[in-house]
């Protein structure tokens, strides 16, 4: 049975329910509450589940538009660029340096782990990479956004779906992980639990980046501000377009081959630096916030009406063998070397909670984790001023340039 296509407009309103949906289920499930669950993962997952037994049932199946899911891709990784202010770097440190260092070394490990045993489960080993850093030191964002690249440019079926399964794995083992593994390296500190609660977490919120962290804060956004934004997000997407059209590929060399979230991602980062260093602009960054964090629901929301379940149970026993041995390469690098080249101290520990967070799952996920080490251990303002700017910013741009790598590596071997 061929599937129903569902126009943009329907594709669009399902969308928001599913996102609705996922907003009541994290309200009510303590579940998805303890390990951050996005709600568009919730709805999304839900609503895959619920097409997957239509399909199982009746053959039916449908074909979600994703004209509008590409272009709600790049506007979430166009407000990563904006919101990337270089001028954060000083506030970090060396500290930042340091760590940013440590996660990227853990990228290129992470990889290596994913494309070996693909190899050796006698898979594609572009697949490695669905099930390294794309998914989950990339998350779900980015996990969409490379299934693309891999469907369309190196032929992986299913690559989306695949990533959608391993992002969302992901996300729940970063959460269980990151407090076990900072709680053993201080316990070995001797260190006790402070007594009478601290409010540690209300504390270390002051140094955490507002970008990601809290999407559901109030931000007061006059309609000159919001139309203001929307340029910078046309000229972000208008110039990433521009990059990838074929003329303009052609003038690159063969192998140099960057997907056009990457363009519009830096692109957004030349126009947040030029404009605020070189022509002192303002930049509405409330409006930027909004705008990302709705893209990027809207954009999982869609890719996961598209997750076609039927489709990844050939690949489910291998998917899950690789990212069981994520996981423990995961804990094994953050209580070794996370902690010990981040000075070896209960900043270092706190942070290597929140490296297991982001380093499976994605940067909530690692907050989540140095919270729930800091209430009972005290405040780590260190942690919380780094973690969400690697996190949420830095790491993107090194990781985006790793995998071009290792892609354009694998795709012509």
């Amino acid at each position: 049975m061929d599937p129903i296509t569902i126009d943009p407009y329907f594709t669009l309103i399902i969308a928001t329910l599913v996102l609705l949906v996922g907003r009541l289920m994290v309200d009510r499930i303590r579940f998805l509450q303890n390990f951050n669950i996005p709600e568009p993962v919730a709805g999304g997952l839900l609503a895959a589940m619920i097409i997957y037994i239509l399909h199982a049932s009746t053959g039916m199946s449908f074909a979600f538009d994703k004209g509008l899911q590409d272009a709600f891709m790049l506007i979430f990784f166009s407000s990563i660029g904006l919101s990337a202010d270089f001028s954060r770097l000083k506030a970090g440190g060396i500290g930042l340096v340091v760590f940013l260092a440590v996660v990227s070394v853990f990228i290129l490990i992470q990889n290596a782990v994913g494309v070996g045993l693909a190899s050796a489960l006698g898979l594609d080993p572009l697949i490695g990479l669905v099930t390294g850093s794309i998914t989950l030191t990339g998350g779900h964002g980015t996990a969409g956004a490379w299934g693309k690249v891999l469907e369309e440019q190196h032929h992986i079926a299913g690559a989306t779906d695949l990533g959608m399964a391993a992002a969302t794995f992901g996300l729940v083992l970063g959460g269980l992980i990151g407090g076990p593994v900072a709680r053993k390296l201080i316990n070995n500190m001797g260190m006790k639990p402070i007594t009478g609660g601290s409010g540690s977490a209300d504390t270390g919120n002051e140094y955490a980046d507002d970008v990601f962290e809290h999407a559901d804060q109030r931000r007061l956004i006059t309609a000159n501000s919001a139309v203001e934004t929307m340029a910078l997000f046309a000229a972000c997407l208008a110039f990433s377009a521009f990059m990838v059209h074929p003329d303009v590929k052609a003038l690159f060399p063969p192998k140099f081959t960057l997907p056009q979230f990457v363009w519009a991602l830096l692109f957004g980062v030349l126009l947040r630096n030029i404009l605020t260093g070189a022509f002192k602009v303002n930049m509405f960054d409330r409006a930027i916030d909004v705008f990302g964090n709705a893209s990027l629901s809207l954009f999982l929301g869609i890719a996961l009406l598209n997750l076609k379940l039927w489709q990844l149970l050939d690949l489910a026993l291998p998917m899950l063998i690789i990212l069981a041995v994520q996981t423990v390469v995961m804990a094994v690098y953050a209580y070794y070397a996370t902690y010990r080249f981040m000075g070896g101290d209960y900043d270092a520990a706190v942070l290597a909670a929140g490296h297991c967070g982001f380093g499976l799952g994605a940067t909530p996920t690692a907050v989540a984790n140095m919270q729930s080490v800091t209430e009972r251990f005290g405040p780590s303002h260190k942690a919380f001023l780094i973690v969400p700017m690697v996190g949420a910013f830095f790491i993107d741009f090194v990781n985006a340039f790793i995998l071009t790598g290792f892609a354009n590596f694998l795709g012509h071997h």
